[in-house]
């Protein structure tokens, strides 16, 4: 009995490390810029794709503001694209990532 319950509680363990360590693997990287990002460029939409959505461009923050173009994403089935956004956040601003939701 005593080796199945040091066997089980060593694999709880391995498990947990792995838990741990794969949690920073998937980590968000937070965006905070200085000053509100400039207007967004005008960029003509394509046309519908079968199995995709357009996600329009968007300004980065790489110590200035970098333009990014719009791009094609699969559809996830069952789940919505939110679009990404920049918000004010502590008199900054943080760009929240599109996402499925």
């Amino acid at each position: 009995m005593k080796l199945s319950c040091r066997h089980l509680l060593a694999r709880a363990a391995l498990l947990a490390a792995c838990v741990v360590s794969m949690s920073g693997a998937f980590a968000d990287v937070v965006i905070v810029a200085p000053s509100a990002p400039p207007a967004p460029r005008f960029e003509p939409v394509p046309a519908a794709r079968a199995g995709f959505v357009w996600d329009a461009g968007h300004w980065n923050w790489e110590g200035r503001y970098v333009w990014v173009p719009g791009h094609w994403i699969a559809v996830r089935p069952g789940a919505r694209w939110a679009p990404g956004v920049w918000a004010p956040f502590r008199g900054r601003y943080r760009y929240i990532p599109g996402h499925w939701i």
